[in-house]
């Protein structure tokens, strides 16, 4: 079922209309944001050690001297998970967050040989580092005792030497970085997903986060 076929002055109408809900969607969002940014933080004091190219490393290291740290809690412990890997293939440049000070790494339980010989393979070039018998996936709530791993995301802030936890958001929270739903979200079909209206309008492709046909990025065609 395709969009009603309308004329232009029709169809401008109607984005008109529509305008009006988005001004009020991004006066919620800076809402939202502000709100974020008003939260409290943690300061860290456990010593965490995780594993990059370069051997062993701290937290403070991850920042890379930079003030603030973005970190992705890749579900990665015994194979890789292909909606968090999809996220991972949608991050490319990332000079737009150094020059606002800003590092993004990713974070995942699996020893670093896998993640440097599957970043190999996918052709990324984000930082990425293992936390493999340590307790950083735990202590931020990206390992569930039920679950068992969940897809996240945590910011940090640095003070000097010191090192605090500011934000994290968990399952949805994070879906925005996924299967470039920013992207679709602008089109007629959407995500192509069934829960979605007006129902009928594209063939669910079952390719949602944990779906039946999601895919690892290289094998997506």
């Amino acid at each position: 079922m395709n969009p009603t076929v309308v004329s232009r002055d029709e169809w401008l109408a109607a984005r008109q209309e529509l305008l009006v809900q988005e001004k009020e969607l991004t006066k919620a969002s800076d809402r939202v944001n502000a709100a974020r940014r008003r939260l409290p933080m943690v300061r860290i004091d456990k010593a965490y050690v995780f594993e990059g190219p370069a051997g062993k490393t701290s937290l403070l290291d991850l920042f890379e001297g930079r003030r603030q740290l973005v970190v992705h809690h890749f579900m990665f412990a015994d194979h890789p998970c292909s909606s968090c890997m999809s996220a991972a293939d949608g991050i490319s440049g990332l000079r737009q967050l150094h020059a606002r000070g800003t590092t993004l790494a990713a974070v995942s339980r699996a020893p670093y040989p896998e993640l440097a010989a599957f970043r190999e393979r996918m052709g990324w070039t984000f930082p990425w580092y293992s936390s493999h018998g340590g307790d950083f996936n735990d202590d931020f709530k990206a390992t569930d005792r039920t679950e068992g791993e969940v897809p996240a995301i945590s910011a940090f802030l640095r003070v000097g030497d010191d090192v605090f936890h500011t934000y994290s958001t968990y399952r949805r929270g994070i879906e925005e970085f996924h299967n470039g739903y920013r992207y679709l979200d602008l089109t007629a079909l959407g995500r192509q997903e069934e829960w979605e209206e007006p129902k009928g309008r594209a063939e669910p492709l079952g390719m949602q986060v944990g779906g039946p046909n999601m895919r690892l990025p290289d094998q997506t065609r």
